[in-house]
């Protein structure tokens, strides 16, 4: 008896440390993609075209079907386009080191290699967008970071 419940704990623990360690990845891994964006914008560019066309022939497959009126296809239409202009007009750095702390705020314990990747990759990613901050005349305190 005691075997089996030693062995679900283990197991339940490994299935957590899966969890979490899989999250830890993902927002990791996205705090780079904003690294590798600010080194080189037309990656985003491309990126966001990409995500514009694909919400474009939605709107249009459903005002096709008769899902959508006109005016609706034109009102999300619009939405869309604000968004892609607000993602392609906001500063990578910040989203990197927003998903850096996120990775190391919610996503360090228990430990793994990419929360700790993570923690070494924040700094340096807040120090640039301190920096990018400066050359506007702005602080990383107007952020209420950390």
């Amino acid at each position: 008896m005691v075997g089996r419940a030693l062995s679900l704990l283990l197991f339940l623990g490994a299935l957590v440390w899966a969890d979490v360690a899989r999250r830890a990845y993902v927002s990791c891994r996205a705090g780079e993609r904003y690294l590798e964006w600010n080194r080189n914008p037309k990656l985003q560019r491309e990126h966001w075209d990409a995500w514009l066309k694909k919400r474009e022939a939605f709107f249009d497959a459903e005002l096709a079907r008769g899902a959508m009126t006109k005016d609706e296809r034109m009102w999300r239409s619009r939405a869309a386009k604000a968004e892609y202009d607000e993602r392609v007009s906001e500063s990578n750095l910040k989203y990197a080191v927003r998903w850096f702390e996120t990775t190391v705020d919610l996503f360090s314990m228990p430990p793994s290699p990419w929360s700790a990747e993570a923690k070494a990759l924040l700094g340096p990613a807040r120090e640039d967008w301190r920096r990018e901050l400066a050359s506007k005349g702005l602080s990383l305190d107007d952020f209420a970071a950390r």
